[in-house]
């Protein structure tokens, strides 16, 4: 799999600080996305050992809430097994203290059959379609028919 951003630091992609990771990859490619540069799946670097490392030990800080995993789409088949890699570390390392966040341009109900699904806090899923878009602070979306899912929950 190949990434590409990788941000220790992130405000806007879930509550809190974040890490957000945008995987490479994407066979959607709805108008209008934001991130068009993400559809190649050999955008931007390869994910790597260190890759991981690097985002365990960014979520180590106290004052980071969790994970941010997005697009590309995390969710595309060529991407999941990287994906479920990176979810069971931060879990192994983490437990539940912190939160998994993940964006697909997937309804939930198409991919429910995905182990990654068991270790994600929090699922925003569907296309973005461009003539429903939305604009807002603390919205998680970007158009409205996608949907903002608890899976399971962080307790603090």
């Amino acid at each position: 799999m190949h990434y590409i951003g990788l941000n220790t630091c992130d405000t806007a992609n879930g509550p809190g600080v974040r890490v957000s990771l945008f995987v490479s990859g994407c066979t959607l490619k709805c108008k209008g996305c934001f991130n068009e540069e993400s559809w190649d799946f050999n955008a931007g670097n390869l994910f790597t050992d260190d890759t991981l490392k690097k985002i365990l030990g960014a979520l180590d800080d106290d004052f980071i809430e969790g994970l941010s995993l997005l697009g590309g789409d995390p969710m595309e088949e060529a991407n999941r097994e990287t994906v479920l890699d990176i979810v069971k570390a931060v879990r192994e390392k983490f437990g539940q203290t912190k939160s998994i966040w993940l964006w697909t341009g997937r309804r939930r109900e198409k991919i429910e059959d995905s182990p990654i699904l068991d270790y994600i806090d929090t699922l925003v899923d569907g296309p973005f379609i461009e003539h429903l878009k939305v604009e807002g602070k603390g919205l998680w979306y970007g158009s409205s028919n996608q949907r903002v899912i608890e899976l399971h929950p962080v307790k603090h």
